[in-house]
């Protein structure tokens, strides 16, 4: 009789991947419960998150893709044949080198989304086949604030929540207790009970919004008007730090200046908030030390708007001072061990074949990269450079359906699923649909994976060794082990890259023959071996702080900040170079229409899902069985329509199905939930299991005319739209 075992895992239903201890018995997954020996450290953190309980289901679950699968019929039809992992990649790679040959490496696209897999093996592969044809959700998640936070500070910079040391804390854009419901939420509530001050600037009143004493609720795609607000009352009451300004910002008195006309009065009839509840923010915030500030996708997600709130943002926590001080904030260092940017060969990448990427961004491009990199280059730092030089998805979709400038006639698809998450679904739907090529890795048949040509079997939570590093911006790893082999014939996304590169002439670039392998060389320089890392689930060394004062031994002169002036950018001369503001000037979105009065948010979340994850269990539906609609009780009551009901929330791309949610918000504001779609129905055209039904990104688009000319952002919130009855 076998004996049950206890084996160290993590979960892999969010990008924490928190520590869990699974029961198992011949190779099978019996139970798991968190292991508060591993990250995030306390058990009573997992309390309040529904998905890790279901891991035994999840790992076998009637609906997962277990076998290798080849269209057999016209695409979306659902007929599939069941074939081998051997035949699947031999056919992929003769299909794929006969595409290349016809038209050039840059034909192969890939798209990628949130982190449910190593990404580093595809941008090898695609560095060695030699397309920069990558793409992904970077532009609305993540990017942005990497990119200026580089610019202004010299590197990503993270902040701190600490109950010690923290005096106030502003959420701007981000809902933890939905987003992030782990650590970060915990300690959000640990910190209200001490009584200082939090404020939260969201258009809805959050769980978070419910903890803060102040709520801003601004007008979606005013934020960067409402930051030089604050800005404006900080340095007119004079409430910056100036010994930090005079030793370490550069540009402060141009910025004087340009925040001169942002009054709190003129503030407030743009953004909605009174003009004594922006003072007494700022007065909150500055007059606080140390402060900390945390944004999120609600920033990334304003398109034009998104880079001058970024800016703006940075400038905040400058001139208060809250720059690499524990409890504000902390100045990343490059990881110890071997970074993605090595890892995945990017430096190794022709010019020929940068030359054919598809956008012509200032920075979201090989020619800004190049750029900056000269910069943190000074602090012997290298930013990742497949994430920050993806393309600009809208070109992708369109040289699909176009052939223009040059056709992409493939596409291999992994943790994703861009027919829900990425804009305009139209468009995407007609893309996928016209490739010679379609491949999906997944964990489940989604929308997308309905298109396929082939769908292969991904190994998913407790079947495969994790290893989360932030891209290589940061000196931290968190993961571990895998608790059981993969069942079935699932593999690791590392395994279909390694065996597509072996099969198309890359034999010496892939030297470890499993991804266990891989991650024991990358953390080889750090002395830790991958059974020592599996132990806690987690690298972190501690931080410095102030490490721009520290001196350099070569000069005899404080290092500073890896930026043209070597300080704080306040006023960015690198913008300045380029052509761009270099003070934030708010891009407003355009004024309400007649035949739409209303502003939509596109990309709410809510607990117990992720992105358009975990629809398929019957425990979590019966939670939140439906798509919401979030409206204020004064805009209900306008429109005639009360709690619960169904409607149509329409924009000039399209309309979708939601239900009706009162609850408190900004008047006049849509908020409709993103990822939804509905496994129960049919997994072939026309349904494509609900894909045209409550689908949050019917209503957006990202057309590169019109997004944001640095980064390539596209505007899901603040858009212009019109509600009725359904």
């Amino acid at each position: 009789m076998a004996e049950e075992q206890l084996l160290k895992t993590n979960c892999r239903f969010c990008g924490y991947q928190c520590g869990l201890m699974a029961v198992t018995e011949n190779g099978q997954v019996k139970a798991v419960h968190p292991d508060p020996t591993q990250y995030p450290g306390d058990e009573s953190i997992q309390r309040g998150c529904y998905r890790w309980r279901l891991a035994p289901e999840f790992i076998d679950h009637p609906k997962r893709v277990n076998y290798p699968l080849k269209r057999v019929g016209e695409r979306g039809s659902g007929q599939w044949q069941q074939i081998t992992w051997e035949q699947a990649m031999d056919e992929i790679a003769e299909k794929m080198q006969s595409l290349k040959e016809r038209y050039g490496p840059e034909m192969l696209a890939t798209c990628i989304g949130g982190p449910h897999a190593v990404y580093w093996p595809l941008h090898r592969f695609m560095n060695l086949f030699g397309s920069p044809n990558n793409m992904g959700i970077g532009q609305i998640c993540w990017n942005p604030g990497i990119w200026l936070n580089t610019l202004i500070f010299g590197w990503p910079m993270e902040s701190e929540l600490d109950t010690e040391n923290t005096t106030c804390a502003m959420f701007w854009g981000v809902n933890p207790s939905e987003s992030d419901n782990s650590l970060l939420w915990r300690e959000v509530v640990r910190f209200r009970k001490t009584g200082k001050p939090i404020i939260v600037v969201d258009p809805r009143r959050t769980r978070t919004a419910e903890l803060a004493t102040l709520w801003l609720p601004v007008r979606p795609g005013t934020d960067s008007v409402l930051a030089l607000g604050l800005l404006h009352v900080i340095i007119t009451e004079r409430l910056y730090n100036a010994e930090f300004v005079k030793n370490w910002c550069h540009g402060f008195e141009r910025l004087i200046e340009h925040v001169a006309s942002y009054t709190p009065k003129y503030v407030e009839k743009i953004t909605g908030i009174e003009a004594g509840v922006i003072v007494q923010a700022a007065r909150l915030y500055a007059q606080s030390a140390p402060a900390t500030l945390f944004s999120g996708r609600g920033i990334d997600q304003i398109g034009c708007d998104s880079v001058p709130t970024h800016h703006a943002l940075a400038i905040l926590k400058a001139i208060t001072g809250n720059v690499d001080l524990p409890g504000a904030s902390h100045l990343n260092e490059m990881p110890d061990f071997i970074p993605e940017l090595d890892l995945e060969l990017s430096e190794q990448f022709p010019q020929e074949a940068r030359q054919k990427q598809l956008n012509e961004l200032a920075l979201q491009s090989y020619s800004g990269y190049e750029r900056v990199r000269q910069l943190t280059l000074q602090h012997g730092k290298r930013l990742p450079m497949r994430y920050l030089t993806s393309a600009q998805p809208n070109l992708v979709w369109k040289a699909m359906v176009t052939n223009k400038p040059y056709p992409v006639r493939s596409l291999v698809v992994m943790a994703t699923n861009p027919l829900l998450t990425q804009a305009d679904t139209k468009l995407i739907y007609e893309a996928l649909k016209s490739l010679d090529l379609l491949v999906v890795l997944e964990l489940f048949q989604t929308p997308t994976s309905m298109l396929a040509d082939y769908v292969l079997p991904s190994a998913g939570a407790l079947e495969r060794p994790l290893f989360e590093t932030k891209a290589g911006t940061a000196n931290i790893a968190y993961g571990g082990g895998q608790a059981v082999k993969p069942y079935y014939e699932r593999r690791t996304d590392y395994d279909f890259w390694r065996e597509l590169g072996l099969r198309l002439g890359q034999e010496t670039e892939w030297p470890w023959e499993s991804l266990v392998a891989s991650l024991e060389a990358t953390l080889a320089p750090t002395g830790f071996t991958w059974n020592d890392f599996c132990d806690t689930g987690l690298y972190c060394p501690p931080e410095d702080h102030q490490k721009y004062a520290q001196i350099n031994p070569q000069t005899g002169e404080p290092i500073g900040f890896a930026t043209i002036s070597g300080k704080i950018e306040l006023y960015s001369e690198l913008f300045s170079e380029i052509g761009y503001d270099p003070l934030p000037v708010p891009k407003i979105p355009l004024a309400e229409q007649q035949d739409f009065p209303l502003r939509l948010i596109t990309g709410a979340r809510f607990q117990p899902y992720y992105a358009s994850s975990f629809r398929q269990f019957d425990t979590l539906r019966a939670i939140h069985p439906e798509a919401w609609a979030e409206m204020s009780a004064g805009t209900a009551s306008r429109l005639g329509l009360e709690d619960g009901c169904p409607v149509w929330v329409e924009t000039e791309r399209g309309k979708a199905r939601f239900v009706v949610k009162i609850t408190a918000m900004c008047d006049q504001v849509i908020s409709v939930e993103y990822g939804w779609w509905y496994p129960e129905m049919e997994a072939a055209e026309p349904s494509l299991g609900g894909l045209w039904i409550a689908n949050a990104n019917i209503l957006t688009n990202a057309d590169y005319e019109t997004a944001d000319p640095l980064i390539g952002t596209s505007a899901y919130n603040g858009l212009p739209c019109r509600v009725s009855r359904a």
